[in-house]
Parts: structure tokens; C-alpha cells; sequence
């Protein structure tokens, strides 16, 4: 879709949330005849040749819904009855008849209300300016190679995925990708360098389960690879774009069945018995071949059995339920997939109103302020990395410098997050006014990045000599890796300030997801138990307990240990294996592979007992 339509179709939209549609006219209620109004004020006045007319029409009752109306109407029929005299003059009060008012009830008021009220609640609310932006346009029919495509990966997911994630995982997405592919074609949408980024990054990341064993970096590497799926199919390229693409998987989710039934509806009137009762029978035929011959060969040869076990999904009565669950999952999310690339939503449409600009002085007080206590505090930092370290730790009380260092890393973590909101709000109130106002909003802000960036130094040298002193953890290579991560981001902000911001929000998402990327494929759990490994072999100092949550990625590092410490700190991994029983191939990642070869080739020696009094099974607390 171009983007001269893109704005055309925006301009529309605006307009017609800013005009508004126009009201539909009130429908009148019903017509009161000019006899009656004369006969209800005959009546009121007691005499009135309105009222004794005979050949004046009849009022049609006005509907009447609440029983106090009802008797309202009522006495007035029956007063103005009673007082009509033969000659048409009368003394009697009467009530309304038609449209008049008895005691203070005026029935054609009160009709009109309710058709006011009725016409108000038929009437949709108008919705927000940006929700009309955003619609997608109308997608196109969905063409059978499509519903292929989805019912194939229904199937995958629910063969493949019904044991857990590994290789299936990214077998099961390939023909969800194949079903964007087709709907992209058909909605005549081309491949662009972001998009096929997006892409390549996306099929990357779902390597990982397949690779590594532990949940948590797969876990990341699944979502960073939903939120790249959902950047290459909508084709942001904005801020709102970039954070809000995900969500519109959830309403591709709904808006894909419905295509997908409307796509087969249309179908099923123009498909005849004629054309699938053949393509049914050929299917029948080739499952009973496969069945009868694979039969026969795997009882003949014992190796071909064991490939064929080996390579065909186990699927028992028992797992029905969740089968069909993953198989109505994994087709809806392809339909999803292939509907989002059919008819996005607009989300680039979505615009972020600058702030109010501020004056150079108020705007840029504060900010220079901020620079002169980052500057005071890297020169601490500095004099202290050359040298300083035997007078820091007489003032500050520390017996180590790890413990000075353990102190502060969180703080520095945080200062750097808060550096990012304080850039980002800055941005939205920085002065305007020329291109001077421009070179000095750069000069402000990449002071405060560069300072924050030796901030960043600081933060990773802290952490390099706690990990030292007290070993590496999960959660010491989690914020290691999100400090180094937030210091890229300063970076490309920087860069940004030279070159331009268009591409900042692309670069920043490509950088996250390259984060999550090297994270997993460096083995987190393999990071941790080859440091320590290196650290016993140095001071003799391991703590087995900790041990015994690593994944199986861990095993090739902590095979190095000598005897007893080998088989105790394998202990964990050795139990979590055996629980998990016999795995196929498609639910067995690279590193179970590997920890089961080298359990099977080295089993344990070491007893319980051996193990307990090593302080394998204690509670670790960490200083």
C-alpha cells in the first residue's frame, strides 16, 4: 500500500471525526388533528365547539407505556364525556385527549422524549480520532493456500509442540510464515530492508529454545521474537508503532477467524462433490500405503524402527485435550499472522504532540545542573579506578573493594534508567525556536549521554569485581547484560542527535531483540558454571548448592570438576533428566542433547551422603 493512500485515507478518516456525521433528524411523533387540540381546550375551558363537533375526526391514541399515563388518559376521555352537553357546551374539566396535559403530564412530550431517548441509544458512540487512524483497510479474500498454510501449522503445533519447546517449536512456525507469505502476495504487499531484518531475526530467535536448555532465555527469545513477527508484518517504522505493534495480534486473532469462515462460506457454495471426494480419497490411499509399508519395514529392520520412532510424534487418547488445544492455538495464530499481513493496523498514523517548547534558560537549567553533578561524580569514579582504592575503603568502613562496589551497582543501574525518562522528557519540551535552539539542545544532551555512558563504565566495573570476589549468578549476567544494553541505547541516541531520529525507534527494537539474541545463544547457565568452574580451579572456592538450579547448559563446564565435585554438582541436572523420561527429538534443545551424552558416558559417583557433607543440598544466601 503506498503511503500517498496511507495519508489520503488518514485525511478521511480525521475529517470525519473532526466534522461528525450529521444527526438523524427526530422522527416526529404523531400528529395531533386541529379538532382535537380545539376539543381539549374546550374541554379545559369548559365550552368550546371543538369539542362538540361530531363530524370532527377522532385523535388516535398516542401509545402509552406507564400506567400513570394510562389513567391520565383515561379520566380524560371520561371527564371530557361527562361534560359535553348536547349542545356542545360543558363545565367539566376533562382530561387531555390526544396531545392535551392533565395535572402536569403532557403526553406528546413525554412521547417525544422516549423517541428521543430510543434514537440516542441506537446511535454508536463516536469513536477517538486516533481509532479511526489506525483502522486497517479491508482485506482481501482469503485465498486457499492461506488456509492451508494455518491448517498445517494447527497441525505442527499440535504434533510437535504437545512435549515441549525445541526444534518443533520452529517447525511448527514455518508454515504460520508460510501463511503470512501467501496473504502478503495477495494483498500485494512487497518485502522491505526493515522488513526482512524483522524476519530474519524473528526465525533467529526461535533458535534458541532449540539450542538452549534453560527456560528463562528462551522465554525472552519467544517474546522478542513475537514483537519482531509483529514489526515485520505491520511495517511500523514510529515510536507508537514500535510499542503498540504486538497488540494488534489480538485483534488480527479475532478479525482472522472471521475471515477465515467468511473464506470458506463463500467456498463451500461453489465446491462441488466432484472436486474434493478426490482429493479425499487420494489422501486415504496414501495415509493406508504409509501405514501398511511402514509397517511392514519397521518390523523388518530393527534401525529403520528405531528412526521411525524416533522421527513420528507420540500422540495418546490421554493428550487429546491438550493436542486440540494446541492445534485451535496454532492455527489461530496463523491466521493472525497471515491477517495482520493482509490489513494491518495503521499504527504510524498514531501522532505524538510535541510538548509546550520552553525558553533556552528554563528548559536547560535544570540539565546543566544535572551535568555538573554527573561530572563531580565520574571524576570520584575515575580517581578511584586509578588508584584511590586503600582511601575509599578507610572512609567508606568496606573490608573489600567488592563490598564498596556490590553497594553501589544498583544505584547506577537505576541512575541510568532514570537518565533515559529524563532525555525523553527533555526532547519533548526542548526549545524550537531555529536552528541555534537545535545545535544547543544537542550540545546539552550529548554532554548528559556521554556523562551517563562513564556512568555505565562504572556500573560494569563494579560488577566485574563483585563477581570476582563472590562468583557469577543468573542475576549478576541479567543486569550486567541490561546495563550494557542501555549503554548501546545511549549510543544510538547520540548518533540520532547527528544523523537524524527517523530511524532511532527501528534501531533501538533491533538492538533489543540483538540483545536477546546474543543472551541466549551465549548460554546464560553455561556462562555462570564455566566462571565458577575457572574460579574453584584458581582459589578452591565453588558453591555446589547454587549448582543445582542450573539448566543442562551447564553440564559441559561443570563435567571439568574433579571427583566428588563433579557428580554432586551434576546431581541436580542428573535428577531433572530422569524426571523428564525419555524426550523426542523435537522437544530436546542442544543442551539437554549434550548434558544426556555426557551423563550417559560419565554417570555419578558420588554418594548422598558425600554430597550433603560438601554443602550440596544447604541454602545459599548470598553476602
Amino acid at each position: 500500500m503506498s503511503e500517498n493512500a496511507d495519508e489520503v485515507d488518514s485525511a478521511a478518516a480525521e475529517g470525519a471525526v473532526a466534522g461528525g456525521a450529521a444527526p438523524e433528524p427526530a422522527k416526529p411523533g404523531p400528529a395531533v388533528p386541529a379538532g382535537a387540540g380545539a376539543g381539549v381546550a374546550a374541554a379545559a375551558t369548559g365550552g368550546g365547539a371543538g369539542a362538540a363537533n361530531p363530524a370532527a375526526p377522532a385523535t388516535p391514541a398516542a401509545p402509552v407505556t406507564t400506567p400513570a399515563a394510562a389513567s391520565a388518559v383515561g379520566g380524560a376521555h371520561a371527564g371530557a364525556a361527562a361534560s359535553a352537553g348536547p349542545a356542545g357546551t360543558g363545565a367539566g374539566a376533562g382530561g387531555p385527549v390526544g396531545g392535551g396535559s392533565a395535572g402536569g403530564f403532557d403526553v406528546a412530550a413525554w412521547q417525544a422524549r422516549q423517541v428521543l431517548i430510543q434514537q440516542q441509544r441506537s446511535q454508536a458512540p463516536t469513536p477517538a480520532a486516533w481509532v479511526v487512524r489506525i483502522r486497517p483497510a479491508k482485506a482481501a479474500p482469503i485465498r486457499n493456500a492461506t488456509l492451508v498454510a494455518a491448517l498445517a501449522a494447527g497441525l505442527a503445533a499440535a504434533l510437535l509442540l504437545g512435549d515441549g519447546m525445541g526444534p518443533g517449536l520452529l517447525v511448527a512456525v514455518l508454515p504460520a510464515i508460510a501463511a503470512a507469505y501467501f496473504a502478503a502476495r495477495a494483498a500485494g504487499r512487497k518485502a522491505r530492508p526493515w522488513t526482512a531484518v524483522w524476519a530474519v531475526g524473528c526465525v533467529a530467535l526461535l533458535a534458541v529454545p532449540a539450542l538452549r536448555d534453560s527456560a528463562w532465555p528462551a522465554t525472552l527469545a519467544i517474546l522478542s521474537a513475537v514483537s519482531l513477527a509483529s514489526l515485520a508484518l505491520h511495517g511500523v517504522r514510529t515510536w507508537p508503532g514500535v510499542l503498540f505493534s504486538p497488540f494488534g495480534f489480538v485483534d488480527s486473532a479475532v478479525n482472522g477467524v472471521g475471515w477465515a469462515w467468511t473464506g470458506l462460506r463463500s467456498r463451500s457454495g461453489g465446491l462441488s462433490r466432484d472436486r474434493w471426494l478426490p482429493v479425499v480419497k487420494a489422501a486415504g490411499v496414501a495415509v493406508g500405503l504409509l501405514v501398511v509399508f511402514g509397517t511392514l519395514f519397521a518390523s523388518a529392520d530393527a534401525a529403520f524402527a528405531d528412526l521411525l520412532g524416533d522421527l513420528t510424534p507420540e500422540v495418546s487418547v490421554g493428550d487429546g485435550p491438550v493436542r486440540i488445544l494446541l492445534f485451535v492455538l496454532g492455527a489461530v495464530l496463523a491466521l493472525a499472522a497471515a491477517r495482520t499481513t493482509a490489513a494491518p493496523l495503521r499504527w504510524d498514523r498514531i501522532r505524538i504532540t510535541p510538548g509546550t517548547a520552553r525558553s533556552r534558560v528554563e528548559w536547560a537549567l535544570p540539565l546543566i545542573v544535572l551535568n555538573l553533578l554527573f561530572a563531580g561524580f565520574n571524576a570520584v569514579q575515575l580517581a578511584v579506578l586509578f588508584g584511590g582504592y586503600d582511601k575509599v575503603l578507610k572512609s567508606t568502613g568496606h573490608r573489600s573493594y567488592a563490598e564498596y562496589a556490590q553497594q553501589g551497582f544498583w544505584q547506577l543501574l537505576w541512575a541510568t534508567l532514570l537518565t533515559l525518562v529524563v532525555i525523553a522528557l527533555a526532547l519533548r519540551w526542548a526549545p524550537r525556536g531555529g536552528a541555534g535552539d537545535r545545535r544547543f539542545v544537542r550540545a546539552v544532551l550529548g554532554t548528559l549521554c556521554a556523562l551517563t555512558l562513564v556512568v555505565v563504565a562504572s556500573a560494569l566495573r563494579r560488577m566485574d569485581f563483585y563477581v570476582d570476589a563472590y562468583g557469577l549468578t543468573r542475576l549478576r549476567v541479567s543486569v550486567a547484560a541490561m546495563e550494557l544494553w542501555l549503554g548501546l541505547v545511549l549510543v544510538l541516541i547520540m548518533a540520532a542527535g547527528v544523523f537524524g531520529a527517523r530511524w532511532l525507534p527501528r534501531a533501538v527494537a533491533g538492538s533489543a531483540a540483538a540483545a536477546v539474541l546474543a543472551f541466549g545463544l551465549l548460554s546464560p547457565d553455561g556462562m555462570v558454571a564455566e566462571r565458577n568452574v575457572t574460579r574453584f580451579q584458581q582459589d578452591a572456592k565453588i558453591d555446589l548448592a547454587y549448582f543445582q538450579s542450573l539448566s543442562a547448559d551447564a553440564a559441559p563446564a561443570l563435567d571439568r570438576l574433579p571427583e566428588p565435585r563433579r557428580s554432586c554438582a551434576l546431581r541436580g541436572i542428573n535428577d531433572d533428566l530422569a524426571e523428564a523420561g525419555e524426550v523426542p527429538w523435537y522437544a530436546m534443545s542442544l543442551g539437554e542433547y549434550r548434558a544426556r551424552k555426557i551423563l550417559r558416558e560419565r554417570p555419578l559417583k558420588a554418594s548422598y551422603e558425600e554430597c550433603s557433607r560438601l554443602g550440596t543440598f544447604g541454602s545459599r544466601v548470598e553476602p
